[in-house]
């Protein structure tokens, strides 16, 4: 019997994508970046961020150092850590401004806390910032349980990541069904851990997926 359901956060509830685009292309300007293709610098900062925080995931750098890559190999700067921190300032204000929640997020969490469910959410990124996400667009108070990967022994797709979860829960693996925009993580990694699992494919990037919802609203609730 379905009990729970597992909400990944970073462009599932939130854009964080979006956030990330809008803060870039406000931020180039203070760092005296000029570019006919914006969209290039957007998709190299991405690259970037996406193998910084991947090595985050591996316990190879901490939360902080993680940010620290993502400046001096965006700008090619042998920046110290101090001077990393104040660059990449310009770009978190910016960056924390740009949250917000998709606008099918919260009516799909009441959905699920009105059918009797528990809302709970995985994600893999600091338990603080992730906190702060929540709290800063108004999605907190509509989730029960947060489960952070730094408080975990490993990350999604990690078996690990599911297992340690359920138990924190109190939940068997397959009374929870996961939802979330990473195929891999959020979608297959749950899937060979036992729980059950549909993947949101906002802008159809994945139509060989046979289990997925293109918006938070058709979250299945049925066991």
């Amino acid at each position: 019997m379905l009990k729970v359901v597992l909400f990944d956060l970073d462009d599932t509830l939130v854009d964080q994508e979006g956030a990330s685009r809008t803060a870039l292309l406000d931020w180039l300007p203070e760092l005296g970046l000029d570019h006919d293709d914006p969209d290039e610098l957007v998709t190299a900062w991405g690259g970037i961020a996406e193998e910084a925080y991947a090595r985050y995931q591996r316990r190879e750098i901490t939360f902080l150092e993680q940010r620290r890559v993502r400046v001096r190999e965006f700008l090619g700067a042998d920046a110290t850590d101090d001077e990393a921190d104040e660059l990449f300032s310009g770009y978190l204000s910016r960056y924390q401004q740009a949250w917000a929640a998709f606008d099918d997020a919260v009516p799909a969490l009441r959905r699920v806390r009105d059918a009797g469910l528990v809302v709970a959410l995985l994600t893999n990124g600091d338990a603080v910032h992730q906190r702060l996400k929540l709290d800063r667009t108004g999605l907190a108070a509509h989730v029960d349980v947060v489960v952070a990967s730094d408080d975990l022994p490993a990350g999604k797709p990690d078996p690990r990541a599911y297992a340690v979860t359920c138990e924190v829960l109190g939940a068997a693996p397959g009374d929870v069904l996961m939802v979330g925009n990473d195929v891999e993580k959020d979608f297959q990694g749950p899937l060979d851990a036992g729980l059950a699992a549909v993947l949101l494919d906002r802008y159809d990037r994945y139509p060989e997926v046979e289990d997925r919802i293109r918006t938070l609203d058709e979250v299945p609730l049925a066991a």
